[in-house]
């Protein structure tokens, strides 16, 4: 069973911030400069689509040891054989208590976004494996940020790993760092990077840095 380790960074894909590059080519690039965990939110495409991307990046990163993570579907995840799913806070009031587990299977993970303190608080207590707290920072994605002033009290009280993600990027995320923050999500300051490889390892040796002052 693959699980979510602290200190990761967690790539989500989606083709409209790489006009001119495939998700094979990123993520290839990514998981060559060493990114931990892969998300596909592809929310465009045709579930056929979905099923023969999934089904390659499944293959891609198991074979390069890296947590993959389908978005929103657990049929899907299921299907294709992924690592686990993150569910939004719709998603969740769509299936009874256990119900994603039978789909994905009891060895498989379960992240949950959070986007309040209160959304946190249950997710903390419930079955997700990790929490995914945010958007942090201003970004493109969402109209709306929850900011930094409850991250290192929500990261305090955390049982079990919280992935920040919002707006992330080369010129923030120490200000996240700093707060003990272990791991950090990111999409448009990896996928539109002109060397994505090189991008990805200059954000890990970043992290690596802050994890080495947290032992």
């Amino acid at each position: 069973m693959r699980t979510i380790r602290e200190h990761s960074l967690y790539l989500v894909t989606s083709r409209e911030y790489y006009p001119g590059k495939t998700t094979l080519e990123v993520v290839e690039s990514a998981i060559s400069g060493g990114v931990d965990i892969l998300q596909m939110r592809e929310k465009g495409m045709e579930r056929t689509e979905l099923l023969e991307l999934g089904t390659e990046l499944s293959d891609i990163c198991r074979k390069a040891g890296v947590v993959f993570i389908v978005n929103d579907d657990p049929f899907l995840a299921s299907e294709v054989g992924a690592d686990g799913v993150h569910l939004g806070q719709e998603d969740i009031k769509k299936y009874q208590h256990g119900e994603v587990r039978n789909i994905l299977g009891h060895n498989k993970i379960i992240g949950v976004s959070t986007h309040s303190p209160e959304e946190f608080s249950r997710a903390n207590t419930g079955d997700a494996d990790y929490i995914a707290y945010g958007p942090v920072f201003p970004t493109k994605t969402k109209n709306y940020h929850v900011g930094t002033g409850k991250v290192k009290e929500l990261l305090r009280v955390a049982d079990k790993p919280v992935v920040l993600i919002g707006g992330i990027h080369t010129g923030n995320m120490e200000t996240l760092l700093e707060q003990g923050a272990k791991n950090l999500a990111m999409i448009r300051s990896i996928v539109q990077a002109e060397d994505i490889a090189s991008q990805v390892k200059a954000i890990k040796t970043v992290m690596d840095r802050y994890r080495k002052q947290q032992q």
